[in-house]
């Protein structure tokens, strides 16, 4: 039996969040500062889209307010990706994914007003499910990862703020045309910042070898594949569906932080019964949104 365009969507994003779910083991496993690993993880995937003909062919033909959306648009997906590995440093790994389960409370308020569609407070009612969970996460957390932890939150909300416009704006044009604008523009405006930013030496050092192969693999096979699919994706889901789906992306770093890094021993009992209270609430979402 063929499989419809929505099961399709479901499955691609699916596969996109077990790939996010190694992002946060890569930033922990690569040495550079946060503001220097996005930076080389933006300029590697948009140079890289921007050699292929057919995202050059489709942006001649994207007007230019459009252009300047899809720039906008990447400038929050920079910043969220500041935030979230800059959480990762300043915590670890567990704490910065189990922050962004708060996307789909920020989603439930956020996108309505992006999308200009009516408020459902069921959105809103099923992403609080998560609050308690996050609690038990905040009191199992070492007081001196609560700066990461909030860094984290903040991560989390523009997250849901890209996923929305994301939502918006990708039928419009190509993903790969989306995909390069959207990283290029981000890429420039770490450029322009990074001067103002806390940093030890050199803006954007050279990685060493092992950050380098690292980088590879973060950049294309965890950055430009998921990105460009779940553009693709999101053509057929809605942005609080697809957010949803990724809230399963703690279970898959924290399990394997856990093995790799040992990061269990850092945490307390607390922590852990509330990432079991929040993937117990990613269980239920869809099936509470299937019955609506």
């Amino acid at each position: 039996m063929p499989v419809s365009a929505h099961s399709r969507a479901l499955l691609q994003i699916h596969f996109c969040v077990l790939l996010w779910g190694l992002t946060a083991i890569l930033g922990k496993l690569i040495s550079l500062p946060a503001t220097a690993l996005v930076w080389w993880r933006m300029l590697l995937v948009s140079v890289t889209v921007l050699l292929l003909p057919r995202v050059w062919r489709s942006l001649r033909a994207l007007p230019w307010r459009l252009i300047a959306i899809y720039a906008g648009i990447g400038c929050v997906v920079a910043l969220h990706w500041l935030t979230f590995y800059g959480a990762i440093k300043l915590a670890n790994a567990s704490v910065a994914v189990i922050a962004m389960a708060l996307c789909p409370i920020f989603l439930a308020v956020v996108e309505p007003w992006i999308a200009q569609r009516a408020f459902d407070w069921r959105e809103l009612g099923l992403g609080l499910f998560v609050v308690p969970g996050v609690l038990l996460v905040v009191g199992g957390t070492p007081p001196g990862m609560q700066l990461g932890l909030a860094v984290g939150v903040l991560s989390a909300f523009l997250a849901s703020t890209f996923s929305a416009l994301n939502k918006r704006y990708v039928q419009q044009a190509d993903a790969l045309s989306v995909t390069a604008v959207e990283l290029g523009a981000g890429t420039l405006l770490l450029t322009l910042c990074a001067p103002l930013l806390p940093h030890d030496g050199a803006l954007f050092p050279l990685p060493g070898m092992r950050d380098a192969v690292l980088l590879v693999v973060l950049a294309y096979g965890c950055t430009l594949l998921p990105f460009a699919l779940s553009l693709v994706a999101l053509r057929q889901i809605s942005a609080f569906t697809a957010q949803l789906a990724i809230n399963l992306e703690p279970v898959y770093a924290i399990a394997i932080a856990a093995v790799l890094f040992g990061e269990q021993s850092q945490l307390g009992a607390a922590f852990y019964f509330g990432v079991t209270m929040i993937v117990a609430a990613v269980i239920v979402h869809p099936l509470l949104v299937r019955r609506s």
